[in-house]
């Protein structure tokens, strides 16, 4: 419900920056020309940059748009002849259209997302893949048909925990240079939560582990974090090792 108020303000924001897009695309004798007029002063770039903020955002909600009617309603509202729409039906339509299409626009605004991510952290992405095609010819090294690589350090003889168990575990977590970016080793202190509740390769990981054991884990960026950015120290697209040892299952 939360995303689905944001994408409607985001919308209501579109509406009100549309007046800067459509300033941008002023017509010629035919109509269909777009501006080139030079960027003089601070107010020309800003504007400039609003309409490309728009037209991103509009990018990321619409598969398609209808350009001329989106002209036509605008510079209605400017004269306020010929509406076709009552203004409060129209605030209703945009309503429902996010409504009807939460789950395709917010896919859409994903994708948009991680292309961009990608494209500003391909050196990063790459790095990590050539890391673990490496390392999975390393002796001891196992690697799951998701594409989890794992070395078993000390085998326990206790139970292996399910995808709704509590556990409660150390770990040591660094990127694939050695940084480290969390510890509960460091910290002193085991963390508890629950075995669905973490990145996919620590899901997957846990329940080939019998209480007692230690495992390391090298975690491809689509097992963690992927595209998402975390702020700190992970990166979008990086992989992610783990030390991690199973201390308890809880009830």
């Amino acid at each position: 419900m939360a995303s689905l108020k944001k994408n409607y303000k985001r919308m209501k924001a579109i509406k009100l920056l549309s007046i800067v897009l459509v300033a941008t695309i002023f017509v010629s004798c035919n109509k269909k020309a777009v501006t080139k007029d030079a960027l003089k002063t601070e107010i020309d770039s800003v504007s400039y940059a609003i309409g490309m903020d728009v037209g991103r955002n509009v990018q990321m909600s619409f598969d398609e748009i209808n350009n001329d009617l989106f002209m036509e309603g605008y510079l209605n509202t400017l004269d306020s002849a010929d509406v076709l729409i009552d203004k409060t039906l129209a605030q209703g339509l945009v309503k429902s259209y996010f409504q009807k299409n939460r789950e395709k626009i917010m896919k859409k605004q994903q994708e948009a997302a991680a292309r961009k991510a990608e494209a500003e952290h391909a050196e990063g992405k790459l790095a990590s893949e050539t890391f673990l095609e490496e390392n999975s010819t390393k002796e001891g090294v196992e690697t799951t048909a998701s594409g989890l690589q794992y070395i078993v350090l000390k085998e326990g003889e206790g139970e292996k925990p399910t995808a709704t168990s509590r556990v409660k575990v150390h770990y040591h977590g660094t990127l694939i240079d050695g940084t480290v970016f969390d510890s509960s080793v460091d910290r002193g202190e085991p963390s508890t939560f629950g075995v669905g509740q973490v990145i996919k390769g620590w899901t997957e990981g846990l329940q080939l582990m019998n209480v007692g054991s230690k495992y390391k884990f090298f975690i491809p960026q689509d097992l963690a974090y992927g595209a998402t950015p975390r702020g700190g120290k992970i990166k979008p697209f990086d992989a992610l090792i783990f030390e991690v040892e199973l201390l308890e299952i809880e009830e």
